[in-house]
């Protein structure tokens, strides 16, 4: 960071954006206004990191990140593809909405240092080396929490996010069955807002896991897993929200007419795997996406729009027809 004191003295700079760089070390932030080292705002000496809200020096080669310690005000912090090993640093950054920290050397959620972030709504740390889950009792605001390319064979610890916890990514670990629910703080919670679940490439072979979450979970992604017939998914045709399903990399996806029997047994999906639903309706033998015709959706979009995206949505549906035919 050298030659950056000027502007960061002025005590004005509220982002702060090294991205990508060779950056070993993150300086100046704790030096006061006056060039004189400090101790932040609240030993009443104004750093010149005291001003940052946004700080994001990701994919640089910093080993220490202690020194964002000065920047008490920030609200986002990105340090991701570093070679930081521990969370030393976070503890006093109590207005912090979102840290990203993925492709580290983090192996614990320690939490000594995460206990003191109260506003915290995002946390992501993918690809480290976490084996556990843990240290977000006070991270009562949490909505997303991704730890997805990791070492974790269980999930737990997630009481505390119980009614605010929105997105959930854990995909390429090592968490079977057992290791989803069985914990009294795992999955078996019932959430009351968790509408994404990404466990793709993980050790389940049913879907047992999730079949409780019928109020809220809308998309799942459990592609890679080891799910081999049409009973260890039927749990889910209880789950009425349940728009999205990826399943594909499964044992199961081989089998006779996939697609036409997921839908049948669970009638909400509007997308399996990555392509639309398709029906034909028992009426007119319409094609329809989401319930809606997509004859006469293109058919009213043609009379409104210029030539060229005309010309383009005739495109889409004479493919999306094709594609119908396909999975009769």
């Amino acid at each position: 960071m050298e030659g950056m004191y000027p502007y960061l003295a002025t005590g004005n700079l509220t982002h702060l954006e090294l991205y990508d760089n060779s950056i070993g070390a993150l300086e100046q932030l704790g030096v006061s206004g006056n060039g004189v080292g400090g101790k932040g705002e609240r030993s009443g000496v104004t750093t010149v990191g005291g001003a940052l809200k946004t700080l994001d020096m990701s994919y640089n080669v910093i080993r220490d990140m202690g020194p964002v310690a000065f920047c008490p005000n920030l609200l986002e912090l990105y340090l991701a593809n570093n070679k930081i090993k521990t969370l030393v640093g976070l503890r006093d950054l109590k207005f912090l909405k979102k840290v990203d920290l993925g492709a580290n050397r983090i192996r614990i959620m320690d939490g000594n240092e995460l206990s003191g972030m109260s506003e915290l709504e995002e946390l992501w740390l993918g690809k480290n080396k976490i084996e556990k889950i843990e240290g977000i009792e006070n991270l009562t605001k949490l909505r997303r929490l991704d730890v997805q390319s990791n070492r974790l064979t269980t999930i737990e610890n997630l009481s505390s996010q119980i009614d605010t916890l929105e997105e959930l990514y854990l995909s390429h670990n090592a968490i079977d069955d057992f290791g989803a629910s069985s914990h009294p703080s795992s999955l078996s919670l019932p959430f009351s807002r968790l509408t994404v679940i990404d466990l793709s490439r993980n050790k389940l072979t049913s879907v047992r896991p999730f079949a409780h979450l019928s109020a809220c979970l809308e998309d799942l992604w459990i592609s890679g897993n080891d799910i081999r017939t049409f009973e260890d998914v039927r749990p889910l045709s209880n789950l009425n929200s349940l728009d999205t399903l990826y399943l594909e990399y499964n044992p199961l996806q081989k089998e006779f007419e996939y697609r036409k029997k997921l839908k049948e047994m669970i009638p909400s999906l509007n997308q399996i795997d990555a392509d639309p639903v398709i029906d034909r309706t028992d009426s007119g033998g319409m094609n329809t996406v989401g319930g809606r015709d997509i004859t006469t959706v293109a058919a009213n979009n043609w009379r409104s729009c210029p030539q060229d995206t005309a010309d383009f949505l005739k495109l889409k549906q004479r493919e999306v027809l094709e594609l119908a035919e396909k999975q009769q």
